[in-house]
């Protein structure tokens, strides 16, 4: 008696031999596809399917057998797969490979497909084998919506990998000339097969870099003569520099242009300096253009060349937000280091208004010198004067508001002005400095400063000073190098006095020296004003110039280089006649403004020329060859006008030219691949030469050595 289902299962399995019907019914009801093939035919034809292949595929076992052997499109076949299954037929082992399959409906889907020999112990060559397939749709769409979020997030990164790049090269605004060329070579080596900047200055140019000191002009003019009747209303290049248009435009480089046209000029410079890009491209060559916006214009362009493709479409969209984004910050950057720069030379302008020129004082060698502080708006507090009261009296002033605003500017200039009158009218200081306490209470200038007020005297004994402190520091006198602090005379800030204010002398002998300075020239975080005076008056002891200027710039070369506040100096020297027999006036002095073009270097060499020979100076020819290098270099290298100042020294003829470009000059090493620095050579064996910085950029100085023109073996 048969005691279970179960157990009735067995017995007729096994009456059944093996068992197939329930094998049969087991097989149709797996949810897994799964076909039996005839092992005896080497094309292995279906002979059964069960009811999931026929979901999965659409076919039953008949149809399946019929198609069997279509065949599949070109890009669906997979012949190693198919190769591999074949080898693993011939060897009667199991084998699972990836395949596309063809639905009864025509589409074409991969899946994975397990073969096994089905095959008794009496039998050499297996009778059937079962096929099962593993459909891998859902899996490959999951693994390609991955895909595509590693791919985006990767494009993502790198576009903000990309903009800090262009960030970090933008952050350096006081570097005069921010590397364009630079953030253009990014560009290239990450998003486009080609890229650069172009500045719109009154008309397209090629940009290395922000040139601050080429303000903006507006609408840009047409490049070349455009003829008449042939006004390029449609150029698009031209349309976006006015800012009639806003967004990217396509150039098709091969387009024809009006001549003189923007658009004309801009593709022929692309054509000219594309380089692989273009030879790569496929079809006409387009360039993408991206105006360079400023806040209330277009300040120049960004063109581009795609790697891939033809104009927009060749770019990807990542690749494009990061264009636009360079694009913007360029803009931003160019516009604030032109308004940063506009507000520098405003202040200084303002500054330089207030501050005298170096006056021609008869009988004295009288240097002066001021720089405000570059962290600054280029204005601030620190003064001096040097006032021809009379024939026989001169007057010297130096004095620091504290502060460095425009306030504290307006409060100087308030004080140099009250100065400056009484000193005329009362030449002992002490009394001026009382007047000058009791007008500045009256007049309630909100910042408090301090100053040094002197009066020197020439009498048929020498000079004589006279001195008075308002809360300064004291002046230097250097004698045989010996330096005496002039401690005297001293009293409160100015404005506090009230008790009188007392007057200090000293008889000065040929060759003393007075140094006049402000704090800034001393003072440092890591040192107090106590040391500071004290290496002051190291360098002032051991400085060998036998003139004013010499002294000043050795001063300035050894405690000026990295100032942490305004600097003012004036050096008074009492010229020695041992120095040498004086050929009428000494020191005598010569100044020009000259403008930054090329006409300036002739203008320059007929200058020194001419004052050589009033001078009674020889070897002008030396002096002409080296003020023509330093003019030819600022005019060529420089910003703005070119300053141009001659000093008869007593020894020789010292030269001084300034302009804004803040850059040193170079000399070259005589390496074969460097350009230019040649001019700083020749003046190398003409004269003593060095440079400095000055509010403006800079001042390269050069004192000519007397003596004929050095041999060329030297």
């Amino acid at each position: 008696m048969v005691n279970s289902r179960a157990e009735r299962v067995a017995l007729e399995a096994a009456a059944d031999v093996p068992g197939r019907a329930v094998l049969a019914r087991a097989l149709d009801a797996l949810s897994v596809p799964v076909a039996m093939l005839d092992g005896h035919d080497p094309h292995l034809p279906v002979v059964w399917v069960n009811h999931a292949f026929e979901r999965s595929t659409g076919y039953d076992a008949a149809t399946a057998l019929a198609h069997q052997r279509d065949a599949l499109p070109p890009g669906a076949r997979r012949p190693d797969a198919l190769l591999a299954l074949r080898d693993a037929v011939r060897a009667g082992r199991a084998s699972t490979q990836t395949m596309s399959l063809r639905r009864a409906d025509g589409s074409v889907y991969a899946c994975r497909v397990e073969l096994a020999p089905v095959s008794s112990a009496d039998d050499e060559t297996p009778r059937y084998w079962v096929a099962s397939l593993h459909d891998l749709t859902e899996q490959q769409s999951h693994d390609a919506e991955q895909a595509a979020l590693v791919e985006a997030e990767r494009r993502e990164r790198r576009s903000l990998g990309l903009m800090t790049q262009v960030s970090d090269l933008l952050m350096d605004v006081d570097d005069r000339m921010t590397p364009l060329h630079e953030i253009a070579a990014l560009l290239r080596h990450s998003v486009v097969g080609w890229a650069a900047f172009y500045v719109n200055d009154g008309g397209l140019r090629a940009a290395e870099g922000v040139d601050h000191h080429r303000p903006p002009s507006g609408k840009g003019r047409r490049h070349g003569s455009v003829g008449d009747g042939q006004a390029p209303a449609d150029d698009a290049v031209q349309l976006l520099l006015d800012g009639v248009k806003d967004r990217p435009l396509e150039l098709d480089l091969s387009g024809d242009y009006v001549p003189g046209s923007a658009s004309a000029w801009l593709a022929g410079h692309v054509r000219t300096h594309g380089g692989p890009a273009l030879t790569n491209a496929s079809g006409a060559p387009a360039a993408v253009v991206l105006p360079v916006s400023g806040r209330r214009r277009v300040l120049g362009l960004l063109v581009v060349l795609p790697r891939v493709g033809l104009g927009i479409d060749g770019i990807e969209r990542s690749a494009q937000t990061v264009l636009e984004l360079t694009a913007r910050r360029v803009g931003l950057v160019i516009d604030n280091a032109r308004l940063y720069d506009r507000e520098h030379r405003l202040a200084e302008t303002l500054q330089r208004a207030m501050l005298p020129q170096q006056a021609e004082v008869d009988g004295l060698d009288v240097w002066t010198y001021y720089a405000p502080n570059s962290e600054n708006v280029q204005v601030g507090g620190d003064w001096y004067d040097v006032l021809q009261i009379s024939p026989d009296v001169v007057g010297v002033v130096i004095g620091d508001v504290v502060g460095h605003d425009v306030e504290a500017a307006a409060a100087m200039g308030q004080l140099r002005s009250v100065v400056r009158s009484y000193a005329y009218d009362i030449t002992t200081p002490g009394p001026v400095l009382e007047r000058v306490d009791q007008l500045v209470h009256g007049m309630r200038i909100p910042r408090s400063a301090g100053l040094v007020l002197s009066t020197l005297t020439r009498s048929s004994a020498g000079w004589r000073i006279e001195y008075s402190r308002a809360g300064h520091l004291p002046v230097l006198h250097v004698r045989s190098g010996e330096v005496t602090a002039l401690m005297d005379g001293a009293g409160p800030l100015v404005g506090f006095g009230g008790h009188g204010r007392s007057t200090a002398g000293l008889d000065l002998a040929p060759g003393d020296v007075l140094v006049y300075y402000t704090d800034g020239l001393i003072e440092r975080r890591d040192r107090g004003l106590r040391d500071g005076i004290a290496a002051l008056s190291d360098v002032v002891g051991t400085v060998t110039a036998r003139d004013s200027a010499g002294i000043g710039e050795e001063i300035l070369s050894r405690l000026a280089d990295h100032p942490e506040d305004d600097v003012a100096v004036v050096v008074v020297r009492v010229p020695d006649p041992r120095d040498v027999v004086e050929r009428g006036r000494s020191p005598r002095r010569r100044r020009w403004s000259l403008p930054s073009e090329p006409s300036s270097i002739g203008r320059a060499r007929h200058a020194v020329v001419r004052t050589c020979h009033a001078w009674d100076m020889p070897n002008a020819a030396n002096a002409e060859l080296v003020v023509s290098e330093l003019v030819a270099n600022a005019v060529l290298h420089g910003f703005g006008h070119v300053s141009l100042q001659l000093y008869d020294t007593g020894d020789g003829l010292r030269i001084e030219v300034e302009d804004g470009n803040p850059a040193p000059p170079i000399a070259t090493d005589g390496h074969p691949g460097r350009v230019g620095g040649f001019g700083m050579r020749i003046v190398e064996r003409l004269a003593d030469w060095g440079w400095r910085p000055s509010s403006r950029g800079k001042l390269v100085w050069a004192k000519v050595r007397p003596g004929a023109l050095p041999p060329a073996g030297r």
